[in-house]
């Protein structure tokens, strides 16, 4: 009898599986044949955030050079390495081009077909258009994936959810501002995948609040200019009239750092250096756990100031004062920050040389300006000041610790359940919107479209309004009928819309404190709250503890999400490979 297994999610990570799954095919899986299963309501390949049916407006934040779905000899992995072409090598674009997030559609559909193409004769793929609505079934038998508008499950032998982004419900502060927009007829955005969001509700010319400052707010700031009609003519921004006026805010206060524009040259700093296999192993066998602030959190800044340094010192050694083997050695042995700091001040002598994660990751902490006015010249010195950085090869340090914050991603991977504040600042430094969004976002603040609320953003709801207001403004406030939540939904068990999740929770899959999906960080099965894994049910992507920069990443930095799509499907494989057997032995 054929053997089955669906893969719900058929977007990069489910494609990412399928090709694993045919990569590995050969070596593991002998059954007498397979179906395969994809169930996912928006087409393979791109599925729903890289749908090829979205704004030709909207990009990638990511170089078409710095794109693969394809492994390589970087990749630590027990599989083969398929290697393919990146993005821009299969469009035939120049490698420092931000694609339209269409195009990538295209790539990732390719990529699908290729995969399909490259299984067995005796693998079948099927794809089913339909959301999946829950899995049942005994522990070590066959499972059930119900879908939705379909009277009978699909039976399988083996599980996969890939489900990427999800929708969720509201949180107790969004719920009760979403409950007085509907009393008093206000428009209230909660947090979305912004190609999604009902943008007709916000009117021309009218003051809109917009909580958060990432890539979602990049998004709704050019659908609700570009796409409304406006244009850029070099630096200036000529209005279409149709445009609502977005007063931006968000905890910080300042939009992500750019994407850097050069290039890397020379030798790469050697990492991971301090914190490595070892010091993950260390800390996953800590008898009572470990703390991330306390434990892992030193280990961070001590990584990527070493990867920082080994730069300065190798690459513009005429700005240091001592030679690398001595700054290197002194600051191995260096047991605090403290110690570090006195070692930095003596050995670089320009402030502008040093990494300071704490002022990176919070510029205007304890910053105020006297009027709103003031906040928006500062807040474009701000903007032009990054740009200009993270566009001279002589600040290539940050290039360095870039990598740095790769190596660290693909170390905290199998710690598993560490908090939000890591993927927050990692989201931050290394994965911002390209410069030329950020100076489109300054020539919108020159015409009056886009105004800065500044850092710690406060959102109230009174007398018929909503109002902002932040501490970088003593004093300051705006109101408004229309607030848009600019950011995703927090992908957690708890308030997942999707009831696929909510019932594995009920079912008895366990979640972290931060309400993530707990699963094995060795092949992705899904824990029970007991630490025991599910033998046929599996979970990769952004609302597990295994999360990891994105399904697709650059080529030759070893690529975490590669690694687990490699060993959840030869433990797919091999499951089904030793079921075979164990069905003949009966």
């Amino acid at each position: 009898m054929r053997q089955q297994l669906v893969i719900v999610g058929a977007g990069p990570r489910g494609t990412g599986i399928l090709e694993r799954l045919a990569a590995n095919a050969p070596e593991l899986y002998a059954g007498p044949g397979l179906d395969i299963h994809l169930v996912d309501p928006h087409p393979p390949g791109g599925g729903r955030v890289w749908r090829q049916a979205q704004s030709p407006l909207l990009w990638m934040n990511s170089h078409a050079e710095d794109v693969t779905m394809f492994t390589d000899d970087t990749v630590t992995m027990a599989g083969p390495v398929r290697e393919g072409p990146t993005l821009h090598e299969w469009a035939a674009l120049h490698g420092r081009t931000f694609a339209g997030r269409q195009l990538q559609g295209r790539y990732l559909r390719w990529v699908y077909e290729r995969a399909r193409a490259e299984l067995p004769p005796t693998v079948t793929v099927h794809h089913h258009p339909r959301r999946a609505l829950r899995i049942g079934g005994p522990r070590e038998g066959r499972q059930q994936v119900w879908l939705e508008g379909r009277p009978r499950p699909l039976l399988a032998d083996l599980v996969i959810l890939a489900v990427g982004h999800l929708d969720a419900e509201l949180d107790a502060g969004q719920a009760e501002l979403a409950a007085y927009a509907r009393e008093h007829g206000l428009v209230h955005l909660p947090p979305d995948f912004t190609a999604d969001s009902d943008l007709s509700r916000l009117k021309a010319g009218e003051p809109v609040l917009v909580r958060g400052f990432g890539l979602a707010f990049v998004d709704l700031m050019v659908l609700l200019t570009e796409g409304r009609g406006g244009r850029y003519e070099g630096d200036e921004y000529l209005p279409s009239g149709r445009e609502p006026v977005l007063y931006v805010g968000s905890r910080r206060g300042v939009p992500y750092h750019s994407k850097i524009g050069y290039d890397w040259t020379g030798g790469r700093p050697p990492l991971p250096r301090f914190l490595g296999p070892a010091e993950v192993d260390e800390l996953s066998a800590r008898p009572g756990g470990f703390d991330f602030r306390r434990d892992v959190w030193p280990l961070i800044e001590k990584e990527l100031g070493f990867a920082h340094y080994h730069r300065l010192f190798t690459a513009h050694p005429g700005r240091t004062t001592m030679a690398w083997a001595d700054f290197e050695e002194r600051y191995a042995a260096a047991g605090d920050p403290e110690g570090i700091r006195a070692l930095v001040a003596d050995a670089v002598p320009d402030p502008a040389d040093r990494l300071d994660l704490a002022a990176l990751d919070r510029p205007l902490d304890g910053v105020r300006y006297g009027t709103h006015d003031e906040l928006q010249e500062a807040l474009r010195g701000h903007i032009e000041a990054d740009l200009t950085r993270r566009h001279d090869p002589a600040r290539s340090p940050d290039l360095a610790v870039f990598l740095g914050l790769l190596s660290v991603y693909g170390q905290l991977v199998r710690l598993g359940s560490i908090g939000p504040r890591w993927h927050g600042f990692f989201s931050y430094l290394a994965s911002g919107p390209p410069g030329p969004r950020l100076r489109q976002m300054l020539a919108l603040s020159r015409a009056g479209v886009l105004r800065f609320v500044g850092a710690g953003m406060e959102v109230t709801a009174a007398d018929g309004v909503f109002r902002a207001g932040s501490p970088t403004v003593p004093g300051f406030s705006v109101e408004s009928r229309a607030l848009v939540e600019a950011r995703l939904p927090e992908p957690t068990l708890g308030r997942a819309r999707d009831s696929l999740l909510r019932e594995l929770h009920l079912d008895g899959a366990a979640e972290t404190p931060d309400g993530l999906l707990r699963v094995d960080p060795g092949d992705g099965r899904i824990l029970d709250r007991a630490g025991r894994p599910y033998p046929r049910r599996f979970a990769l992507g952004p609302y597990t503890d295994a999360r990891t920069p994105g399904a697709f990443t650059r080529p030759r930095t070893g690529g975490p999400a590669f690694r687990q799509n490699d060993a959840t499907a030869r433990a797919a494989l091999s499951f089904l490979g030793a079921s075979h057997v164990k069905e003949l032995a009966r």
